[in-house]
This record gives structure tokens, sequence and C-alpha cells, in this order.
């Protein structure tokens, strides 16, 4: 072994001190490598697994949600365009709405279908109801109208469009959880 002076003149060695024979405690051995057991990999990957499916549920009820929120602004759109038709031609104009078909016909004559699962419903006055599946509500030249709501429901929650009889406007209600 390579041997140093010291300061003082002492020769020393540079080779590891001699092990003693009685066993060094835990806490002063070195540090074992560090790293995640499989069972400990496996569980994380389960943890991530349960919080992707949760929010690709929440999305998927989101995205029905949003369906449904933008059908009945639309169904809103085509009633206050029917009244506006109504007010320009200077005739009465009518919204045929048909429950079976989950289906509505503004003033402009286009059958528009509304969203798959979705149920409608509509209350309006007994001569605007031909039948048993159709309603109406008509639109006057000074702006006026027969009144009524709609009522569009995908499962708990649904939206309801209203239409003022004596000023025709048109609003929604949004959100209302069913009964």
């Amino acid at each position: 072994m390579p041997r140093r002076r010291s300061r003082s003149g002492v020769a020393r060695s540079c080779a590891a001190p001699p092990r003693s024979p009685f066993p060094v405690p835990r806490s002063r051995r070195a540090p074992r490598a560090s790293g995640f057991t499989l069972l400990e990999l496996l569980a994380v990957i389960l943890l991530i697994g349960i919080a992707a499916a949760a929010v690709a549920v929440s999305v998927t009820q989101g995205l029905a949600g949003a369906r449904v929120r933008a059908a009945s602004g639309e169904l809103a759109a085509a009633l206050r365009a029917t009244r506006a038709q109504a007010i320009v031609k200077g005739g009465e104009q009518s919204f045929e709405l048909d429950v079976r078909d989950a289906s509505y016909r503004a003033a402009g004559g286009r059958q528009v279908k509304l969203p798959e699962g979705m149920r409608v419903s509509i209350t309006s006055a007994r001569e605007d109801q031909p039948d048993g599946h159709t309603g109406r509500i008509r639109f006057f030249p000074d702006g006026s109208s027969t009144g009524g709501h709609i009522t569009l429901q995908r499962g708990a929650r649904r939206w309801q469009v209203n239409v003022a009889w004596l000023t025709g406007a048109v609003s929604v209600t949004d959100g209302v959880a069913a009964r």
C-alpha cells in the first residue's frame, strides 16, 4: 500500500480502515438502491385507470347535456324566427311540434329533428292541438302569440322554452332538475 506522510511526519495508509468484527448498526449502513416494487407500480396504474374512467363518464354526460342545451337554443331561435315572420309578413304564422317524432316545423317549413333520446312535450291552447301528438303555437302580426311552453328532457335534466302570449317573447329555462 502506498504510504503518505502527514504534516507531523508520520506515515499513513490510504486504504480503507479494517472492518470491525462487530456488526454495524443499520442506521450507519450504506443506503440501499431506491426504486418501486411491482406492486406499487400496479397500484398506481390502477388508480390512473379509475381516474381516467371517471373523467370519460363525466365528459360523455357533459356532451349529452351540451347537445340538449344546443337543441333548446335552436328551438327557441326557430320560435323567434316564426314570430319575426308574422310581424314582417303581416299575417299569422305557426310553429308546429310533433312529440311522437320529436321534431318541429317553423314558419320556413323546414322539418327539424331533435337529438336521439330526447323527450319533448308541449303545453299550448287546446285549439292548437289538432291531434294527440301535435301541438302548435301561433304568432300574430302584432307580435303576440297563443303562448305556451315546450319542455325538452333527457335523463334527469330538462329545459323549458317559454312563449309569452301577450308579447310573444321567447325565453329558455335550462338545466332544471326533473321532478
